[in-house]
This record gives structure tokens, C-alpha cells and sequence, in this order.
């Protein structure tokens, strides 16, 4: 069974979006846009949703799926983790979301891409799609400007097929992590990333002088400073990662210096400098289980970080910020709510808020006609601890509930005293 088991799992990820009409019947439907629809049925055709509400006609010949008695909602977003460009964290060879050279080099990967560096195979997705995560922001980490990450869907064998968007971010960070690039001063991290900033201004008003050797040195490689182009006209947002409430407002300096769109990521004392994230728009993404003073940059901890911020008009997505616990984005949500963000803000968080912080609502983030079919099916409450994941569907396609951790468990669960060894 176990063999059987992981060769289904393997053709359906590599099957393209599923052509099966399929009804999800009798539950009540989450859409993140509206009101909760009772016995509501969500129809999926072709991978996307054809139909939701309490009344929706089921054609013939339609897999059915009964919901009776469950919740209904979109796939999960997880807005910050390393999956599929990590496998053994102490293990370097299996660690691709860094570039090296930026450690101890000038600090600045802007051209590093990680889509070529992501396993669909890896071993840690399965874990968090069966809890019901389907689409992540994956993304670089280290240095200044760490680089480029994208945006997945959890299924497919094959990085194309699984990439939504890429780049769907530029990242750097503005934090003890890459004080090393400022000399030991934040005074100095801020100068150099300007550095780096007008390097790539004045690349692009000179590139053919470039070309011929007529312009002055950069402090960055040409591939760098093309990199960044997007980033300065604004088609390519800037996420910051930034948790000192003075250094938040740092970065929003800087991004009204260079007209940048601006994310805020960790935004431990984001809740200290609501209102000038409020007034410039920035949204943030919040890992709600930081509550202690770590460091001298996040003084300001508290579980009630996302609550002000949404209280104070900044549009809050909440992250597990893990990689091989990005299953527990749920447990944060709930937190959140634990600690004063409403149960639908908290839901939004992690299904709409960053389809849209991402660019991605068009597709992605709630349960509307035409979205990506991306629906999980719940016995309860998807923000409490103890809700069972009942189905998966991702691209219209439903994954089995089967991961490594779940084949370890029903291997040993009935353990044959009679053989010191099983194969």
C-alpha cells in the first residue's frame, strides 16, 4: 500500500490541472469575501472554481464530496519560508536560499533567483499542503539584498508548474541579520542600500555609456543592478525585513525616497509605528508567536503585534515564518485571534490579505468564480489547534493526505516482533 501509495502521490503531482468536475456539497463555505454560506457547494471545472453559493446545480457525471457538517474554505498562504530551497537545515549542500558571497562579499545578491534552486520533491511540502498551506511566498535569506523569491503552488513535479509568480519580490533586510553590511552600524546599513539604490538609477539613464566603459564604477555587478530596475519603477515590490519600530520607519523613508512599493517583514514592533505604516500603506507580515525580546531590536515584542496593526488600518498577513513548521500557519492565525484580531481578519490573513499584498488576487486568496481552485475541506474551525484536514484540493486537483511523517507512522504503527527487519 505504502508503494502504491507514493505512486499515486508522484503521477498526481505530475498530472496537469485536473479536467474532473467536482462538487463540494453541504458545508459551510468560507469564501473570505462574504458571508459564511450554510450547505453551501463549491463546484470546481478545469481546475478553477465554476460555481459557489447555497444553490448551485451539480451536472451530471460530477465527483461528489460531502461536506455536511465541515467548513469549506481557500488553500492556506504562507507569505514567508524557505520550503523547497531547504532539506536538512545543518546540512549546507541541501541549503539553496542563500548566496554565499553575499554573506561576507558586498551584501547584495539582487540578481539571485531561487526558482532554479527549488525541490518540488522535497520531503518537507507534502507536510504542509496536507495541513492545508497550498500556495507559499519562497523565498531567499541573507546579506543586504538576499534576492528574488516566488510564489508556488504546492503541487507538481516540475517548477514551472508550480510557479504562480516570479519574482514576486525583491528581499533585504534592515536588521541585525545584515548588520555586517553597514560595518556594525544602522546608520551604514541605510547608506549602503542608498548606494546600492542610486547604483541602479544612474545604471539605467547610462547603460550604453556603460557598455562602451563611459560611466563610473558601481559598487554592484551589472546583473545586481538590472535586477533591481523593476524594483525601482515600482512593478516589483520591496520587501524589508525590519523589526525595530525606528528601523521600520527607516525603510518607509526609503521607499518614499526611491517611489518604492514597500513590504514590511517581521515587523516584531511594526504595532509602535502603526500609523505611519498606515498613512504610507505598507503592509506587513507578522509572525504573531513573537512575544519575547530576542534581541535589542525587538524589545517591543507582543502576541497583540497584528491586532494594532489591523485596529490601525495596516494591512496585516500572518506567517509561520518557518520552513519545516510552515504547517502551523494555522496556530499563528489563531493566536492572533487569541490575542484581539477578529476571527475574519485572522482568516484573511492567511488566505486574502496576501493573495492581494502578493498581487495574487486575482487568482488566489478566496472562493469566487473563476479563482484558481485551490479549497481545503475542514471538521472544524480551521484557526483551532485540534481541526482535522479532511481534503486537499489544489489546482482542482485533490492531494492525498500522505507525507513522509504519515508513512513513518503507519509503518511503525503495528510494529512485527517476528522480523528484526522489514523492508
Amino acid at each position: 500500500m505504502r508503494t502504491g501509495t507514493i505512486a499515486a502521490a508522484l503521477l498526481l503531482a505530475a498530472a496537469p490541472a485536473a479536467a474532473q468536475t467536482i462538487a463540494i456539497e453541504g458545508g459551510t463555505v468560507y469564501t473570505a469575501v462574504g458571508a459564511p454560506i450554510r450547505g453551501g457547494t463549491v463546484l470546481i471545472r478545469d481546475g478553477r472554481i465554476a460555481a459557489v453559493g447555497a444553490s448551485v446545480p451539480v451536472p451530471a457525471g460530477a465527483l461528489r464530496v460531502d461536506a455536511r457538517g465541515k467548513w469549506v474554505t481557500p488553500g492556506l498562504i504562507e507569505s514567508s519560508t524557505n520550503l523547497g530551497l531547504v532539506e536538512v537545515e545543518q546540512v549546507q549542500e541541501t541549503n539553496d536560499f542563500r548566496i554565499r558571497e553575499a554573506q561576507g562579499g558586498d551584501q547584495v545578491a539582487a540578481a539571485f533567483n531561487v526558482s532554479d534552486g527549488i525541490n518540488p520533491r522535497s520531503m518537507v511540502i507534502p507536510v504542509t499542503r496536507i495541513a492545508g498551506v497550498t500556495t507559499v511566498i519562497t523565498r531567499p535569506s541573507g546579506g543586504l539584498i538576499a534576492g528574488q523569491g516566488i510564489a508556488i503552488d504546492l503541487l507538481g513535479n516540475r517548477v514551472e508548474d508550480m510557479t504562480i509568480r516570479s519574482p514576486a519580490g525583491m528581499w533585504a533586510s534592515i536588521s541585525e541579520n545584515a548588520r555586517d553590511a553597514g560595518n556594525g552600524a544602522r546608520g551604514g546599513l541605510t547608506m549602503r542600500l542608498r548606494e546600492v539604490l542610486e547604483d541602479a538609477r544612474a545604471w539605467n539613464t547610462s547603460r550604453q555609456a556603460f557598455e562602451r566603459g563611459e560611466t563610473r564604477d558601481f559598487s554592484v555587478s551589472r546583473l545586481d543592478l538590472a535586477a533591481l530596475q523593476p524594483v525601482l519603477a515600482g512593478r516589483q515590490p520591496l520587501v524589508v525585513e525590519a523589526h525595530r519600530a525606528s528601523d521600520i520607519q527607516a525603510a518607509i523613508r526609503i521607499a518614499r525616497e526611491y517611489g518604492l512599493r514597500l513590504i514590511i517583514s517581521g515587523g516584531t514592533e511594526a504595532w509602535m509605528v502603526a500609523g505611519d505604516l498606515a498613512a504610507a500603506r505598507v503592509p506587513v507580515i507578522v509572525k504573531v508567536l513573537n512575544n519575547l525580546p530576542g534581541s535589542f531590536e525587538s524589545l517591543g515584542a507582543t502576541y497583540e503585534n497584528a491586532a494594532r496593526l489591523r485596529q490601525a488600518g495596516v494591512q496585516v498577513a500572518i506567517t509561520s515564518g518557518e520552513t519545516f513548521k510552515a504547517y502551523t500557519l494555522r496556530q499563528e492565525a489563531g493566536n492572533a485571534v487569541a490575542y484581539g484580531l477578529p476571527w475574519d481578519e485572522a482568516f484573511r490573513a492567511v488566505t486574502l490579505y496576501p493573495a492581494q499584498i502578493w498581487g495574487l488576487a486575482d487568482g488566489y486568496g478566496s472562493l469566487e468564480v473563476g479563482k484558481v481552485a485551490d479549497v481545503v475541506v475542514w471538521d472544524g474551525d480551521p484557526l483551532e489547534l485540534l481541526t482535522r484536514v479532511e481534503h486537499v484540493f489544489i489546482r482542482g486537483r485533490e492531494v492525498p493526505l500522505v507525507s513522509r511523517e504519515t508513512q513513518l507512522r503507519d509503518r511503525y504503527r503495528h510494529i512485527d516482533d517476528s522480523r528484526a527487519y522489514r523492508p
